[in-house]
């Protein structure tokens, strides 16, 4: 078999015959050229050694190969480093692409924290403007009073024309409770009147403290990033509260004398309560927090409208009794301890109105039967005062009487009852009165004392008083002009029917 040559055969084989080729068209040439000189000496062509021929022709196409790979691999390192180079100019587009995108995000997140951080500064402005506001309503309730209330004169002297007093209190109550307060410093008002006596007797709901705002402000911490409230001193808002209420006082007042006329209405007297609920007990309370009775000509001389007033002082000034721990719900005794609906004519909600048309004591509510026993001794000459649940040791009033000689303080207790009152209940008042260091103790029930419990009010020294059913019926109506019933099931011993009905 054959041996296949290789490229560098082949190439110097052609090289060779492209040689041959070339010096045979040469000879030819020269052989026409020298036809016409005929004394010229034919040349003889030297004769090439083949294989030295064939080595050089070898060599050639080596050099050749290699220089047609040398081009090739030049050409071929150009397009390598071409390609790097898009490849690397490519990389460099999207590592700037990347750079762009990234120095975007982080424009719009400082864009956007910048736009929170004035939202959040906004929002603190805005929430302080708004606490600077409320305070402001309630610091100038007293100088925002309502014009034209002297208009209402002819309104109210109808009303006392068709309607008698009843009239009278229901157009001042209704101004009371529509007059335009701040929310929550006004809630409810009760009034009566005394025409005999050219009295308004006005009751006002104050508010809880809880009306005043606790912080001063707001501010934005950029540290967390939100919006952190500045509470007030606690001194600061008790104080608030104590001016406060002190200017609801003086504005109830000059709106009562406002809206009625000089001629029917003389003398105002105002209780302040706050309805709110004694944590010790869960039971609803009025405590009084502020009292005073006032002259119309007394309380004309003030100049409400006057910056440097002080309404603390001017309640003071006044004569009224105030709270001086409000914040505490600390009642005070009102100078006038009084239920408007006793003074008005439709009163099915009073307490006193429905015994009128001879009401079972039995029947009444606790709490109302309680009032009721204060008003009696209030009526007997009496100043009294609800006792504070949490506190009362089982009492349900205060009855003080203030005489030349000297001042009296007795201990009430209510007892609605159908049964007879037991000696641990008599020993438990004694106590109370030892312990508390009163002078005397009342104990009023619907029902009797046994034996023993009377035995004990005897020994106790004249300082308990024991007033059972038949007697409370009789005080009833000689005080207060009240015919009441005691429905009880039967008659205790030594009573007579007339002692029930």
């Amino acid at each position: 078999m054959a041996r296949r040559k290789t490229v560098a055969e082949l190439l110097a084989e052609a090289l060779l015959a492209k040689q041959q080729a070339k010096l045979a068209q040469a000879g030819i040439g020269q052989a026409a050229a020298a036809k016409p000189a005929a004394a010229r000496r034919p040349r003889t062509p030297r004769r090439t050694d083949p294989a030295v021929e064939r080595a050089r022709l070898l060599a050639a196409g080596e050099k050749l190969l290699a220089k047609q790979d040398a081009a090739k691999a030049k050409e071929a390192a150009r397009i390598e480093a071409d390609l790097a180079k898009r490849q690397t100019a490519r990389e460099r587009e999207v590592q700037q692409r990347q750079r762009e995108q990234e120095r975007a995000l982080r424009e719009q997140e400082r864009d956007e924290r910048e736009a929170l951080k004035q939202r959040l500064k906004e929002e603190a402005e805005q929430r302080t403007r708004e606490v600077a506001a409320a305070l402001d309503e309630l610091e100038t309730v007293l100088r925002d009073r309502p014009d034209g209330l002297e208009d209402w004169h002819p309104l109210v002297e109808d009303a006392l024309a068709h309607d008698g007093a009843a009239g009278v209190a229901e157009v001042v109550e209704d101004l009371l409770r529509r007059s335009p307060l701040p929310a929550g410093c006004r809630d409810d008002a009760a009034v009566g009147y005394v025409p005999e006596a050219g009295q308004l007797l006005v009751e006002v709901a104050l508010p809880a403290q809880d009306v005043v705002p606790t912080v001063a402000g707001y501010r934005f911490v950029a540290q967390r990033g939100e919006v952190v409230p500045q509470p007030v001193k606690e001194a600061d808002l008790q104080e608030t509260y104590r001016r406060l209420l002190a200017r609801l006082a003086l504005r109830a007042l000059d709106e009562a004398f406002s809206v009625t006329p000089v001629a029917l209405v003389g003398t105002v007297v105002l209780n302040g309560h706050v309805a709110t609920t004694d944590p010790a007990t869960g039971r609803a309370v009025r405590p009084c927090m502020v009292s005073l009775v006032i002259e119309r000509a007394d309380f004309a001389e003030l100049v409400l409208d006057e910056p440097r007033l002080d309404p603390q002082r001017c309640l003071r000034n006044l004569g009224a009794v105030v709270s001086r721990h409000p914040h505490d719900l600390e009642p005070v005794p009102p100078i006038v301890n009084f239920d408007p609906a006793r003074f008005k004519i439709a009163a099915d909600t009073a307490v006193v109105g429905p015994l009128d048309s001879r009401p079972d004591l039995l029947q009444m509510d606790p709490y109302d039967f309680e009032r009721l026993v204060r008003e009696l001794f209030t009526a007997m000459g009496y100043e009294t005062w609800r006792t504070q649940n949490s506190r009362d040791d089982g009492l349900d009033a205060v009855a003080v009487r203030r005489d030349p000689v000297g001042v009296t303080v007795i201990a009430v207790q209510a007892k609605r009852t159908k049964n007879v009152v037991g000696p641990e209940v008599v020993r438990a008042l004694l106590g109370t009165l030892q312990y508390k260091n009163a002078a005397r103790g009342v104990l009023v029930t619907t029902s009797w004392f046994g034996r023993t419990s009377l035995e004990i009010a005897h020994h106790s020294g004249q300082r308990l008083d024991l007033i059972d059913g038949r007697n409370l019926k009789s005080l009833l109506l000689e005080h207060l002009g009240i015919d009441a019933l005691i429905g009880l099931p039967k008659l205790p011993p030594g009573w007579q029917p007339s002692d029930v009905d």
